[in-house]
């Protein structure tokens, strides 16, 4: 650490770089603009497409699907300004964040966590925008051939190919920083958004119009989701409360580090005009979107095809069939680069500030991205992979949120956040208070319901909920306990 703010402010070296360390005036760039691109970045994926057609066949209906969806993205539209006010304020990125409630050093815990869920999104990201590029190319015989009989690591010759070129793409618009991340996203994600518009607008015209009203036969939305692991039948309310509670745990990863852009924000105005753009009225519409496709795509083709891939790889025409894989791709690596490379980046920086960098933290994960992909551990149900990866961070937001604003009241000394023998030293650099809290909610949002039989099927798929209230309220009762004891004695 060379920088003579930082000495004469006392920042400890082992806990600062360029990366972690404050953003200044002149570092505030984005605009409420940019913070909607964040969102349409995020939601603009295969994988948000995927999982919103998914969540359409279990509602049944359009308006079952409005209303589910709708509730969840007010929801999800409340949290994530909770998260980004904290960091507009402060200006410091996640782990740095953290670092008030757990510890100068504890927050590596709920670090490192956020890391290895973003290692394991990175991955199923970047299948997702591989598996796009397949399709197109399979469009060919010899590549068709070479597809069905060529095999290592688990996949097809192809695949493997197709997931190291997108992989490595992905290292190219990350090295050169954050700017350069929202400079990418502020063109993507209204292409994107353009293109799946387009694609609706096409299926819609080729199935000869469309109806709001028209349905799925239920016999077909019952063989569909027998296994995503939701209680009821398409359309009834435990389904449809399953179906906003997995719209909302879709989100958990940008709940916790949401502020690693906030921060960059020019005022608190422009985040909360692009959440509310880009929240509850883009996740809506897009939602929209991907079940208008769904139900025209099986009204074309007769089968249900929640995968846009699948439909672009129904396209006569080899151009479009070609535009709209490439429109997946860097829909993907969109949401990749926003929601995984950046917050892993972080993450694994402040583990070892003096050596590891923003860009080293980012290829850290990448390469264990890559090391997962035989394993694939993503595929399977989209709502059992969202709730399993979900649940584990929930805990985390509980006790970082319920210490923000209801312990600190939304107050933190941020060069206190830099100091190893400071305010936030606690025990040795660890707060045993917010680990004791985070490890109770995570026995019981992702432990018991995930390797153990002892809770109700249903439990998991409300893990994240449960990891906030119990993790949030053991945090509260165990910092109140002093202040409870003290009056106590006062009184006496």
């Amino acid at each position: 650490m060379d920088h003579p703010d930082w000495a004469a402010k006392g920042y400890s070296p082992g806990l600062t770089n360029e990366d972690l360390a404050p953003t200044t005036p002149a570092q505030r760039t984005w605009g409420a603009f940019s913070i909607f691109n964040v969102w349409t970045s995020d939601v603009h994926s295969l994988w948000g497409y995927f999982l919103a057609a998914s969540l359409f066949l279990l509602c049944g209906s359009f308006l079952n699907f409005i209303i589910a969806i709708g509730i969840g993205s007010l929801v999800i539209y409340a949290l994530m300004t909770l998260v980004g006010m904290a960091g507009a304020r402060t200006g410091v990125p996640y782990p740095v964040l953290a670092r008030a409630s757990f510890g100068v050093w504890g927050a590596n815990f709920p670090a490192v966590i956020r890391a290895i869920v973003a290692c394991f999104w990175y991955g199923a990201q970047t299948a997702a925008a591989s598996g796009a590029i397949v399709a197109l190319l399979t469009r060919s015989p010899d590549i068709m051939a070479f597809h069905k009989t060529t095999h290592f690591l688990g996949h097809s010759g192809l695949e493997v190919i197709c997931y190291v070129v997108v992989w490595a793409l992905q290292l190219l618009i990350i090295q050169r920083g954050m700017e350069t991340v929202r400079r990418f996203q502020d063109w993507a994600g209204p292409g994107v958004w353009l293109a799946m518009l387009l694609l609706a607008i096409g299926l819609c015209i080729k199935a000869g119009g469309f109806d709001f009203t028209s349905t799925i036969p239920q016999d077909v939305l019952l063989e569909k989701t027998k296994d995503a692991g939701v209680p009821g039948t398409p359309g009834s309310l435990t389904s449809l409360m399953a179906v906003a509670a997995v719209w909302i745990t879709y989100f958990a990863a940008l709940y916790l580090n949401f502020c690693d852009f906030t921060r960059y924000a020019k005022s608190e105005a422009a985040v909360k005009k692009g959440n509310v753009w880009g929240l509850p009225v883009n996740l809506l519409l897009f939602s929209l979107v991907a079940g208008v496709t769904t139900l025209a795509a099986y009204k074309v083709y007769g089968e249900v095809l929640i995968h846009p891939d699948q439909i672009s790889a129904k396209f006569d025409n080899w151009v479009l069939a070609a535009i709209a894989a490439f429109t997946f791709c860097v829909a993907t690596l969109g949401i990749n680069v926003v929601a995984n490379f950046v917050s892993a980046a972080f993450d694994i920086s402040n583990t070892f500030p003096r050596q590891i960098s923003f860009n080293k933290g980012g290829y850290i994960a990448a390469a264990i991205a890559l090391v997962l992909y035989p394993f694939a551990p993503w595929e399977g149900s989209a709502a059992g992979f969202v709730g399993a990866i979900g649940s584990t961070m929930g805990p985390l937001f509980g006790v970082i949120m319920v210490d923000y604003y209801l312990i600190a009241k939304g107050k933190v000394d941020v060069d206190e956040l830099y100091r190893e023998h400071g305010r936030y030293r606690y025990q040795g650099g660890w707060h045993v208070k917010a680990l004791v809290a985070a490890g109770v909610g995570i026995l019981f949002s992702t432990l018991l319901p995930n390797f153990t039989h002892l809770l109700p099927s249903w439990w998991g798929l409300y893990g994240w909920f449960f990891g906030v209230a119990i993790g949030g309220a053991s945090y509260w009762a165990l910092r109140m306990l002093p202040e409870v004891e003290s009056e106590l004695t006062r009184r006496a």
